[in-house]
């Protein structure tokens, strides 16, 4: 069998949130894309991922008709909970942003509504294909090479972009020498487990604790998303679900007898916490994108909202170059969205920093963030502040 040959304009490397929906924003505006992805589509939807959609994220979705199920099923949350020393403390969004919102909404929903939204376009997408690698992006023509079930393709593009994750090929087929990355690992990880049990609150709750964070989240009316701060390697086989759900309610419990319900552990995972930034996001005609560039500590919700907005950013400058031939927005495309990134990675080292006590944590490191979260409950600039960075920052 020989080399099977195709042409696109955009060949786009990954089929998660930042592939899909680039090829769908790419779609509306008459540009042709291929979409290829290593693990197959179960894996892709089925991983359980992100949850909460900042204000612009949600707006994008609807302003390009892929709101339907998200209006109906989303949860709109107009605030969240910081808990400390026993009380829970309401952070109000929609007032101190001028309505701005957050909405609860599964990172496999967004999934599955863009992998819908690509069928109905018939344009390309192949899960499940091998030995994947990107070339002659310093030049005019670059080339995506992969195998399938046995035959050789090879995919002629203008440009290529990479939104294959942290662990994908696109990074690292960048020359060392041209690219900068500042990393940071955190000295601990979240256990986090979803559970068929009804949500108690309707809205997040962020808890700093003596034995250390825990957040109480969730997924729809009817499951509860929950996480607490463990060692970053955690064994899960020390922990029977009785002994989780004791430490959940130990460190989200209230004095006014507030409580998570407990129900059945549907999964349960430990996920390491770390901040990495790739800069630049682009090398020739290779574009990064989402994981593949950056990666953010969960804490402040931003990894989901940050690939939706680089993939924005780089559908309008391919939409300028193919529609006037202007590259200028192109060559902006990395500086634009790595100022949104660093400030994303500020604001989730300040939420990491002020509700994880660490392996290490002192006497006096909880004591000042006691002091910290006293202040951001109590000062309505302080409150704006975060307000403003969790619905998510336009930056135009």
């Amino acid at each position: 069998m020989g080399m099977m040959r195709s042409r696109t304009q955009v060949g786009i490397v990954g089929a998660g949130p930042a592939g899909l929906f680039l090829g769908h924003l790419l779609a509306l505006e008459g540009i042709d894309s291929a979409i290829i992805e290593t693990r197959s589509r179960e894996h892709v939807i089925e991983r359980v991922r992100a949850g909460v959609l900042e204000q612009g994220t949600v707006d994008l979705m609807n302003d390009t008709g892929l709101g339907e199920r998200l209006r109906r099923e989303g949860l709109r949350h107009g605030g969240v909970y910081l808990s400390f020393l026993g009380r829970r403390h309401r952070i109000d969004f929609e007032e101190l942003t001028g309505g701005r919102a957050i909405t609860i909404y599964g990172q496999n929903e967004v999934v599955k509504d863009l992998i819908a939204a690509r069928s109905a376009s018939g344009r390309p997408l192949d899960y499940g294909v091998e030995d994947v690698s990107v070339a002659d992006f310093e030049g005019l023509r670059p080339r995506i090479r992969y195998r399938r079930e046995g035959q050789e393709y090879e995919i002629t593009c203008d440009f290529v972009a990479g939104c294959d994750g942290s662990h994908g090929i696109c990074r690292p087929t960048i020359p060392a020498a041209r690219l900068a990355v500042y990393e940071r690992e955190y000295p601990f990880g979240w256990l986090g487990i979803l559970a068929r049990a009804a949500p108690s609150s309707q809205e997040l709750v962020y808890a700093l604790h003596e034995r250390g964070f825990a957040l109480f989240s969730m997924r729809s009316p009817a499951v509860t998303r929950l996480y607490f701060e463990c060692a970053p390697d955690e064994d899960l086989g020390r922990w029977t679900d009785e002994a989780i759900w004791d430490e959940l309610t130990a460190r989200l419990g209230t004095a006014d007898g507030w409580r998570p319900n407990r129900g059945e552990i549907l999964q349960k995972g430990v996920t390491g916490m770390r901040s990495l930034v790739a800069e630049p996001m682009r090398h020739g005609r290779l574009f990064l994108a989402g994981d593949a560039a950056h990666i953010v500590p969960p804490t402040g919700a931003k990894g989901l909202n940050l690939a939706v907005a680089d993939v924005r950013t780089l559908s309008q400058a391919l939409a300028a170059y193919y529609r006037e031939g202007r590259a200028d927005l192109l060559d902006g495309y990395s500086d634009r969205c790595l100022r949104r990134v660093w400030r994303a990675q500020r604001f989730s080292w300040w939420m990491t920093s002020m509700l994880h006590r660490g392996a290490g944590g002192s006497g006096f490191d909880y004591r000042r963030q006691i002091a910290e979260l006293d202040y951001v409950t109590s000062s309505r600039a302080a409150m704006t502040s975060l307000a403003e960075n969790y619905v998510g920052m336009a930056l135009e």
